[in-house]
């Protein structure tokens, strides 16, 4: 193929490029696996049902803000934050407590320093797949700065995400608690490993390394500083894996979810210390 090439040796030719690997094969299982999240995650949202079974409560719809009592699969009334359903809800709309939780992490996940790399740096035919391969023809990228200024909205996202941290794990502990009695049983490790999965991810965000560490000119000085570095070194390991902790939480919230639902339909039987 012939390549226009300017100074630095980069083709310039709509789609062409120097690259000799198979480099659409991350951009390409990025779309395909987002897409299938996304695509089960709405799925969910719009179902308004089977999220509850027990003392299992679906990530999807923690917290329930409004309940449904004659919704198959929802938890009694006073699960709910505001009580029943309100009459102002859109008739064309399930009464689905989903519809108030999912845009928090979706926006969260949305707007990650991973997830945009992943998406718009290698996806779209307007920016530059890893500033490698050339996309549509620009004079100057300005992605961040004006196109997808809203990235820098993760930061505030941040604060909501570390909010479900704090409530997805009191979901965990209450899964090993039914009818007053301590046991534990498949769905009660199901909501523990997501709780401690989307931990991980949300303490090794790049954000959160800089709230606890950031904005310091010397870590020595106090022993208030001393603290934040070793919060910042704690965070740092997290965050050297973070792509790894992005998939393997982002995927376990959705089968927390189908599991649960699925155990509420009586598909699936969850083993457990209690009498089903």
């Amino acid at each position: 193929m012939a390549q226009a090439h300017e100074a630095g040796g980069h083709a310039q030719a709509f789609r062409s490029h120097n690259r000799t690997d198979n480099w659409w094969i991350g951009p390409l299982l990025t779309f395909l696996g987002l897409s299938a999240f996304g695509v089960y995650a709405t799925w969910a949202a719009f179902q308004g049902a089977h999220y509850f079974h027990g003392s299992y409560l679906s990530p999807f719809y923690s917290p329930v803000i409004f309940v449904e009592e004659t919704a198959a699969g929802s938890p009694p009334l006073h699960h709910a934050w505001l009580g029943a359903w309100p009459g102002w809800w859109p008739g064309f709309l399930p009464h689905s407590p989903a519809f108030f939780i999912l845009v928090f992490p979706g926006f969260f996940r949305f707007t990650c320093y991973y997830y945009r790399k992943a998406y718009y740096r290698s996806v779209p035919p307007h920016t530059p797949p890893g500033c490698a391969v050339t996309s549509m023809p620009q004079k100057k990228y300005m992605g961040e700065s004006r196109l997808l200024l809203f990235q820098n909205l993760h930061r505030y996202a941040l604060y909501f995400a570390l909010i479900f941290i704090v409530i997805l794990s009191y979901d965990a502990f209450k899964s090993f608690f039914r009818d007053g009695q301590l046991g534990v049983g498949v769905g009660s490790i199901v909501l523990l490993i997501n709780a401690t999965l989307l931990a991980g991810y949300t303490l090794g965000c790049h954000s959160f390394r800089h709230l606890i560490g950031g904005r310091l000119n010397c870590f020595s000085c106090s022993s208030g500083h001393e603290l934040r570095h070793k919060l910042w070194s704690k965070a740092t390991i997290l965050n050297r894996k973070h792509m790894l902790w992005a998939w393997v939480s982002l995927f376990w919230v959705g089968f927390a979810d189908l599991y649960i639902r699925m155990v509420s339909m009586g598909i699936l039987k969850d083993f457990n210390t209690w009498t089903n």
